[in-house]
């Protein structure tokens, strides 16, 4: 069975992992998920990843992060889907929470958080929102 939004599956696992209070998920490995990852490491949402290689396409072995208890992620949201794109030009890269949370975007230069495309002047494709 193929699979026709890797985005959406990616974002229903670690939602589903963070509601479960798992230390870890396993998600099948593609470039896109692991840009996703370092985007998700770097804004401190999750801990840390590891790519496992126990199948021909790999494994992102993604470690939870939570404080006192409550996980670092509160809310996930797929914005961009495959039945209704959603596309912004440099001046309205959306603003999650009034900054508190991070909106995603795939540009010309490649994925980066909301912050890092108004830097840039560059818009793109808004694949999701983190807070």
């Amino acid at each position: 069975m193929t699979m026709t939004d890797p985005v959406a599956d990616y974002l229903t696992r670690l939602r589903n992992a963070v509601r479960a209070k798992h230390k870890r998920v396993d998600i099948p490995a593609s470039n896109l998920k692991r840009e996703l990852t370092r985007l998700l490491v770097a804004k401190k949402f999750v801990a840390g990843f590891t790519e496992v290689k126990e199948t021909p396409q790999g494994v992102l072995r993604i470690q939870l992060k939570y404080n006192d208890g409550q996980p670092v992620i509160s809310g996930l949201q797929r914005v961009s889907r495959p039945g209704l794109r959603s596309y912004v030009d440099a001046d309205t890269v959306p603003r999650v929470l009034g900054g508190l949370g991070v909106a995603i975007l795939s540009t010309p230069r490649g994925l980066m958080t909301d912050k890092e495309a108004r830097a840039a002047r560059v818009g793109g494709e808004v694949l999701c929102e983190i807070w």
